[in-house]
């Protein structure tokens, strides 16, 4: 799978998938990431990327034209989408990214200033993608979640296919708790049915403490009945 990134701080991206998952990923040829200066898509001597707002207003938006260049260069297909990390977006979760997985190719164009000129986003991306309601100083660090939380997806990225099936979200659910040794740390000793070799025992133990959990802490994950299901058993 391939990820084209466009940015203008090619350089943030210098070690960030140098290390773990994605890293390994690339070396067994499953992932391809590209990242792109966008400022080698300009045209004129200043390698100029944005501009003063119409209508006044603060900061700088980034110019159409260079993202049109940057993007139509390397999209190798117009069935690769092409997502705007922004604040604006649709929020990154795990189906989302399950999805994306599927794809050959996805191209992430990463925001900056006051933002980007919205025929960018009208006539060229597929959608805006927000990894969550707060504002950063620009969307490189969300490209990396993406890249990170698609990859996971990736077939035989991650060595154990079964360690992604049973992630939080994957079951519409938070995950369960995790143990290892020690068995008794400090007072603190792990549940008794982890030992007791009952598959079915330790499954059934592990959904219940993950709807406990989801029910605790995310609530609004949970079908009303299955919410009010939980409640009852505090």
């Amino acid at each position: 799978m391939r990820f084209d990134i466009i940015t203008i701080f090619p350089d943030m991206f210098g070690s960030v998938f140098k290390e773990g998952v994605v890293a390994k990923g690339i070396e067994k040829g499953l992932l391809d990431i590209r990242v792109h200066d966008l400022r080698d898509y300009t045209t004129d001597k200043h390698r100029q990327v944005d501009d003063r707002p119409f209508g006044g207003g603060p900061g700088m938006v980034l110019m159409p034209d260079p993202l049109f260049r940057a993007v139509e260069t390397n999209r190798l297909s117009k069935e690769s989408p092409v997502y705007v990390l922004s604040p604006q977006g649709q929020r990154l979760n795990s189906a989302l990214a399950e999805k994306a997985a599927g794809c050959s190719q996805i191209l992430l164009v990463c925001g900056r200033y006051e933002g980007i000129d919205e025929r960018v986003i009208e006539h060229l991306a597929t959608d805006e993608i927000s990894i969550g309601d707060y504002i950063l100083t620009g969307g490189e660090p969300a490209a990396w979640v993406f890249v990170d939380a698609v990859s996971r997806f990736v077939p035989s990225v991650i060595g154990k296919e079964e360690s992604v099936a049973m992630d939080s979200f994957q079951d519409g659910i938070l995950d369960c708790p995790h143990y290892t040794r020690p068995r008794d740390y400090q007072g603190y000793a792990v549940p008794e049915v982890l030992f007791s070799g009952d598959h079915k025992k330790i499954a059934e133990w592990r959904r219940t403490m993950a709807l406990k959990k989801t029910s605790a802490v995310r609530p609004d994950l949970l079908p009303d009945k299955e919410n009010r299901r939980e409640r009852k058993r505090k």
